[in-house]
């Protein structure tokens, strides 16, 4: 390949410099929209099975190299089922223009701080009022379907706004907050239940929402029980129950404060 640059002119070097850069930004457009999701786990699987044939070739295992094999041509057939959720989302953002060219902003470390300080405030104070809540701060892995499902409200996020939101038999009460940045970007958003079968009797929808939507998305979620007014953090499909305060500020930091927050200007 290097042989072949040096006999290239300048016109075509630029050219098979945009060729590059072209196709790497769009792997790494791919990478960002699974990054975070069930998808991933799917990709290191299949990398698995390829790295298995040569193995098995080597190794003279051809019974077990005929399976793999088998398995990867069916594979073939599988994968648009499997992706499916992706694919979708894929096309969404490139028919709104907004997969190959979204402007974003910068949200700065303390306005970040500023925020979680103030979601931790308010899971305090509904805490000991007992007053149930489901807030959802999105990360990387876009939750714009989830917003639309909700009312659209776009505002600064504080502990007394979040608090007024789940005042008990008001409108926005029942479903989820969702949370961009520094924006309560919509509330009473209908989020999916998770299907583990594992899960105490005890946990009620809210919980099961903030598990679920855990493991569809990078998302973090908060839930303070109507009941007991205990605090929860969920995470990753996992959910941590009877979180204090203090604790709480610091897990969100560890898991939302670890890098800079980008805002796209697009839901």
């Amino acid at each position: 390949m290097l042989e072949q640059l040096r006999f290239l002119n300048i016109g075509d070097f630029v050219i098979a410099l945009v060729d590059i850069t072209i196709v790497a930004y769009v792997v790494f457009r791919l990478f960002m929209l699974i990054k975070g999701t069930r998808a991933v786990q799917l990709i290191k699987g299949i990398i698995v099975l390829l790295i298995a044939v040569p193995v098995s070739q080597w190794l003279k295992l051809y019974t077990i190299n005929w399976l793999i094999v088998s398995i990867r041509t069916v594979l073939l057939v599988a994968l648009p089922v499997v992706f499916q959720p992706e694919l979708r989302r894929a096309l969404e953002q490139l028919g709104r223009g907004g997969f190959m060219n979204r402007p974003f902003i910068l949200l700065r470390e303390e306005d970040m701080s500023r925020v979680l300080d103030e979601v931790v405030r308010a899971a305090e104070t509904m805490s000991r009022q007992k007053t149930g809540a489901l807030v959802v701060m999105e990360r990387e892995t876009r939750l714009g379907d989830f917003i639309e499902t909700g009312i659209k409200i776009d505002g600064q996020v504080s502990a007394e706004f979040l608090i007024n939101i789940f005042v008990p038999r008001t409108p926005l009460h029942d479903g989820a907050v969702i949370i961009r940045g520094d924006r309560i970007m919509a509330a009473a958003c209908f989020l999916p239940l998770t299907d583990a079968t594992n899960l105490s009797i005890e946990l009620g929808s809210r919980h099961r929402a903030a598990i679920g939507i855990t493991e569809h998305s990078d998302a973090v979620a908060i839930v303070v029980s109507e009941e007991t007014g205990a605090i929860s953090l969920a995470n990753s499909g996992k959910i941590i129950r009877y979180v204090e305060a203090h604790a709480l500020r610091e897990m969100l930091g560890a898991l939302i404060q670890t890098k800079p927050t980008f805002l796209f200007s697009r839901s």
